[in-house]
């Protein structure tokens, strides 16, 4: 049976719109981040989403983890098809233009104490190595597979900055709340119209207002990568001149002539 929708339609529906809304607004609104700092933020986060989930969704889509309706992409690249690759960038997008809204960067050093970050990278490793062993499972397969692609990233996020992401958790959970809620919407539509389906046999069977538990972690999580990437990164340039090495590259990135 034809989905109703396709994939491109979700895009332009459902992801377009906002993020044209969204980039209006910090573009117009003196208070919000707009800029060469947060944009290269941004940018960075796009080609890491490009480069670092081609890998894990060219693994779980050909083990039948989730597939698509009939008709509802134009084209695949390996096996993932083109709106999905789009999505990569899209996301990224949607989620800053919603943290760009509310910017806040501490007055805080970037040297924090180093039991803090044994802690935060600790933590990101455990969820990688409870996600490999959950990779065994066939019903936890999909999970799995999640916390364990998860785990590096928030390892490295958490080792570097953890201290400072605690002193920002309210912003930080409203940066990353609004915008996976969205997304949680979108998906749940999504699949109940048949754009994409999720396998039963690869995920656990727990839904969270009616969404696969794994489709709602993988929002939360890429978001989560996200908010803290694009914080963390316009720390370490606001902190800039605690590295000496990195404040001469951040002042010939803005004024190439050195004035």
């Amino acid at each position: 049976m034809t989905a109703p929708l396709t994939y491109l339609q979700v895009h332009m529906l459902f992801i377009v719109p906002p993020i044209l809304v969204l980039g209006w607004l910090a573009y117009r609104r003196e208070e919000a981040w707009w800029g060469p700092k947060p944009l290269s933020g941004l940018a960075i986060m796009i080609v890491l989403a490009v480069v670092y989930t081609t890998p894990w969704t060219n693994h779980l889509i050909p083990a039948d983890v989730w597939w698509y309706g009939e008709g509802a992409v134009i084209a695949r690249i390996w096996h993932t098809p083109v709106e999905e690759y789009l999505f990569f960038v899209l996301q990224p997008i949607l989620t800053a233009f919603w943290l760009f809204q509310i910017p806040r960067v501490d007055d805080r050093s970037l040297w924090i104490p180093t039991h803090h970050r044994v802690v935060g990278g600790l933590a990101g490793l455990a969820i990688c190595a409870v996600g490999l062993w959950l990779t065994r499972g066939t019903s936890t397969y999909y999970l799995g597979w999640l916390l364990a692609w998860a785990g590096p990233i928030l390892a490295i996020q958490w080792s570097f900055g953890i201290t400072y992401l605690w002193g920002l958790r309210r912003h930080w959970l409203l940066a990353v709340g609004v915008p996976t809620l969205y997304l949680w919407a979108v998906d749940w539509l999504a699949i109940s119209l048949g754009v994409w389906v999720i396998s039963g046999t690869h995920t656990v069977g727990l839904s969270l207002l009616g969404l696969p538990i794994e489709e709602a972690l993988f929002f939360l999580v890429t978001n989560v990568f996200l908010v803290q990437g694009i914080v963390l990164y316009l720390w370490l340039l606001e902190r800039a001149h605690e590295v000496p090495t990195l404040a001469a590259v951040v002042e010939r990135s803005i004024d190439p002539n050195g004035r």
